[in-house]
């Protein structure tokens, strides 16, 4: 035991130490989080790259496979990053590689990929071995000046190599190709936008240090996504996400009419939002037609190759195409909100959400020091240039006695350095000289490039020394940089469009669906269909064994139907989505949530404003609105409350200003319908007393017209003189009158 305390190997000797679990856990897990949020998930705002992208492009570099050169094994390549810089998984070094290739996702590549990596369909890029790439144009821009001592460079993982803190970045990295991560307690969401509009935007900041958000929203008028598309966010809202470096962007699919002749058409989508799968994206739609959620739309195909190109069919030639495709944009990704959420590293070390201000403004800053350190650089590199050339010129005013000193000194070096007071790198370089460097003409060359050096050392103090002079080299860059990159270079023009929101907010049912005439079959046991047109309602159908007619009745396609319940719910049907008339139909209770003890009391056409009349077996009951019965689920709504075996009996429309209320034992009671309140949801009032028994059935009708019933022959008889039967609502009535039916029914 004495030897392992005394061990220098072993930490703390060996021994054991004991430690709240609290602080144990808590000081961990801050170490992971702010590892997670400074070299993993949050962008530098100065070079907008993760260490991941940094340490790929910087790797590629070092291989030397720019713009012009050839193509290296992918494998190669993320292998290297991994061994000298990345010590992580090959795959996930090679998947970030692979999305910095992909033109669906990044406004502009940073690298060249030859072979799959990946399509907007979202399947996957091929293994590492199959793929070859190397660095683009824009990782060119990204990284030059990294070999004039541009930024700082730090150990790598095992010491054994240097990396850099941060590339210089000739443009806005984070704002033109954006970036999303997902750290410990925060997360990034960043556009892609247009160089070229960062550009002007970064020029004007440097003319107006303090110019307002909303006036570099002029400049940069919302994000320029790599798939295109149209943004139809307010402006309003972008200006205030732009200012707070928070927001959502609605992003929806670009779309055209194609005319097939004969008066139809078809819609063409030749743009989809960013981010979103085109494969699951037809596989949404197509869902949609399957389940008859736009039934308007036909079908979907798709006709892509190279752009994209997905054709819609409407159902009918008299659909309104921006009808249909409003009503896409609300139940399928051919629109989206992207959740804007600038949260980035300020020199790389403070997460911030910043607004856009502060992000062109952390790029310029650091665009100074980079140029400052360029300079410096620059400066050393001719102060040392200089010292070389003196030297050469001595030696020309000089040489047949330098010529002379070199053959006969055994130690040439101290002697000259004495002779023509040179300093110990002018001798060496001397010493070093080509023979064929001791040409006339040479020495014209030296003293050409010795005169130029001056001037050019002269111009590098005055950079130095005035910031007036900085901003506007660092503004020449830029100007270099749009040229390069912005809307006259290749693939440098605005792809997403802004527009206004449209004005078509709520798409109507009857505007989705095609108006037929149908007739509504329902059977006793619930089988209910939809037969064409308006077929006589006495036609003779068909039914399953032991099953007969119970409703029928027309209606359109546009329609909704109404199904009143036993437990006092109301479910709504859509006439459009009722099986067709070839069979027997489906059960209902397969379209809506109707459980199996409860039967359907009621089944008939919604009419608008219209009221109803609804009562329980126990001779409650209401007036309710036949527009607040309608149920937007299946689940249906609850109307008339009924429990303890009382159950809903009668669901009438109401007509005149009376009601009439006969009980199972016979007695009817008339009353006026104002003693009835108007209710959306409840119990009811008492309709009629009784002591034995309930309600068999009631009805409204116009006192002045009289009280109608149907007698056992099916004949219609009247009955005028209603005083006898006129009282209070919740009395308890009179007998029926003679004739009245048997059943207790009116109708």
């Amino acid at each position: 035991m004495a030897d392992l305390l005394d061990d220098p190997n072993i930490p703390d000797g060996g021994v054991t130490v004991s430690e709240p679990l609290r602080r144990a856990i808590g000081e961990r897990y801050l170490q992971y989080a702010l590892s997670t949020i400074m070299h993993r998930a949050l962008p530098d705002a100065r070079d907008g790259l993760k260490p991941v992208h940094r340490r790929i492009i910087y790797a590629m570099r070092e291989l030397k496979l720019g713009p012009t050169s050839g193509y290296r094994k992918s494998a190669k390549i993320s292998g290297d990053v991994m061994g000298n810089y990345h010590p992580h998984g090959d795959q996930a070094i090679y998947d970030a590689m692979a999305r910095l290739a992909q033109d669906f996702n990044i406004r502009y590549p940073l690298v060249d990929g030859q072979g799959n990596f990946g399509n907007i369909d979202g399947d996957n890029p091929a293994a590492a071995r199959y793929t070859e790439a190397r660095l683009t144009a824009a990782a060119e821009a990204l990284m030059e000046g990294l070999s004039e001592n541009a930024v700082d460079f730090r150990d790598n993982y095992d010491g054994s190599l240097q990396e850099p803190v941060v590339l210089p970045a000739a443009f806005p990295n984070l704002l033109a190709n954006g970036s999303s991560g997902i750290a410990v307690g925060m997360a990034t969401n960043i556009p892609p936008h247009n160089i070229g509009e960062l550009c002007d935007a970064a020029l004007h900041l440097i003319k107006a240090p303090n110019a307002r958000d909303e006036t570099l929203l002029e400049f940069v008028p919302g994000p320029d996504f790599p798939t295109g598309g149209i943004i139809v966010e307010p402006r309003a809202n972008l200006a205030e996400a732009y200012r707070t470096g928070r927001g959502s962007i609605r992003l929806r699919a670009r779309w055209q009419v194609e005319d097939t002749g004969r008066g139809q058409y078809q819609i063409i989508i030749t743009e989809i939002p960013y981010q979103v799968q085109k494969s699951k994206l037809i596989e949404k739609i197509a869902e949609l037609i399957q389940l008859k959620k736009i039934p308007i739309l036909a079908d979907i195909r798709d006709e892509s190759a190279d752009d994209i190109r997905l054709v819609l069919e409407p159902r009918a030639k008299t659909v309104d195409a921006a009808v249909l495709m409003e009503t896409l944009f609300r139940q399928s990704d051919l629109e989206v909100r992207f959740s804007m959420n600038m949260n980035v590293l300020i020199d790389g070390l403070t997460p911030k959400v910043c607004s856009m201000k502060e992000v062109l403004r952390a790029f310029l800053d650091h665009r100074r020091d980079v140029l400052l350190r360029r300079s410096r650089h620059r400066l050393e590199k001719i102060d040392h240039r200089l010292e070389v050339l003196e030297g050469y010129i001595v030696a020309f005013l000089n040489l047949d006695r330098v010529i002379a000193i070199i053959r006969t000194e055994d130690e040439p070096k101290p002697v000259m350095m004495e002779e023509f007071d040179l300093s110990d790198l002018q001798a060496e370089a001397i010493l070093n000289m080509r023979l064929r460097s001791l040409r006339r003409l040479e020495e014209m060359e030296l003293r050409r490039e010795h005169e130029a050096l001056l001037v050019e050392r002269a111009d590098l103090e005055d950079l130095l020394a005035d910031e007036a002079l900085q901003w506007g080299r660092i503004s020449d860059q830029l100007r270099e940089t749009r040229k390069k990159f912005g809307k006259t270079a290749e693939g440098g023009a605005r792809r997403t469009e802004l527009a206004d929101a449209p004005d078509i907010e709520d798409v109507p049912l009857e505007a989705m669906i095609e108006k037929e005439p149908i007739t509504v079959v329902c059977s006793a046991m619930g089988w209910i269909r939809a037969m064409k047109g308006h077929i006589a309602l006495d036609s003779e159908l068909k039914f399953k064994d032991g099953d007969e007619a119970r409703f029928i009745f027309h209606a359109q396609t546009t329609d909704k139907i109404l199904l009143f319940g036993t437990n006092g719910r109301f479910y709504t049907l859509g006439a459009s989505a009722l099986p067709g008339g070839r069979g027997m139909g489906e059960p209902v209770r397969l379209m809506v949530d109707l459980p199996n003890e409860v039967e359907i009391v009621d089944l008939f056409l919604h009419l608008p404003g219209r009221k109803l009349l609804v009562a329980s077996s126990a001779g409650d009951g209401f007036v309710v609105p036949e527009d607040e019965v309608i149920a937007q689920t299946r689940n249906g709504r609850q109307v008339l409350n009924v429990k303890d075996g009382v159950r809903a009996l009668i669901s009438e429309f109401v007509v005149g200003d009376h009601v009439a209320c006969v009980g199972e034992n016979r007695k009817v009671l008339v009353f006026p319908l104002s003693e009835l309140p108007v209710m959306n949801r409840g119990k009811g009032v008492r309709l009629q007393k009784y002591k034995d028994g309930g309600l068999s059935d009631l009805t409204s009708f116009n006192l002045a017209d009289g009280l109608s019933w149907k007698d056992p022959a099916g004949r219609t008889r009247t009955e005028s003189e209603l005083e006898e039967w006129i009282g209070k609502r919740a009395s308890a009535g009179r007998m029926a009158p003679r004739g009245f039916p048997r059943d207790n029914r009116f109708t």
